[in-house]
């Protein structure tokens, strides 16, 4: 059986400017809600046919080293809080391909942002989920 593994090395793209230099990991949720399309009379839960589509509900999570410097992290995430943006990810910093796709979160949401998240001796560390967004993946 053949297996294909590859260095976890995020591309990570918020909002136009290139963080991958601060990001520490990227976990993308490509959802689409369940339409249930249960009726009377039938005898298990069944849920959207092909021809049914549901909402898709996507959510990104990444953390990222906090950096006060200009156009790194916090120049870039205090102003995403309660508007929509754009995230772009890539498995690596290779060139887009069917074996480095490109993953774009347009329209997505940042609820919330923690500015300080400071303990003595630990390099600071900030969690953000963006969620919302229609997703489309790129091969080329």
């Amino acid at each position: 059986m053949a297996t294909s593994v590859y260095l976890s090395n995020p591309n990570v793209t918020i909002n136009s400017v290139d963080l991958r230099d601060q990001c520490t990991s990227a976990t993308l949720n490509y959802v689409y809600e369940q339409l249930e399309t249960t009726a009377f009379g039938d005898t298990a839960r069944k849920f959207g046919a092909s021809t049914v589509t549901s909402l898709q509900n996507n959510t990104i999570e990444v953390e990222l080293y906090q950096s006060y410097v200009a156009s790194e992290t916090e120049a870039t995430i205090f102003g995403l809080v309660g508007i929509q943006t754009t995230i772009i990810v890539k498995p690596t910093s290779a060139a887009v391909s069917a074996t480095n796709p490109s993953y774009t979160l347009t329209g997505c949401y940042l609820a919330s942002h923690t500015p300080i998240n400071a303990s003595l001796g630990e390099l600071s560390l900030l969690t953000l989920t963006f969620a919302g967004g229609v997703l489309t993946k790129s091969v080329a």
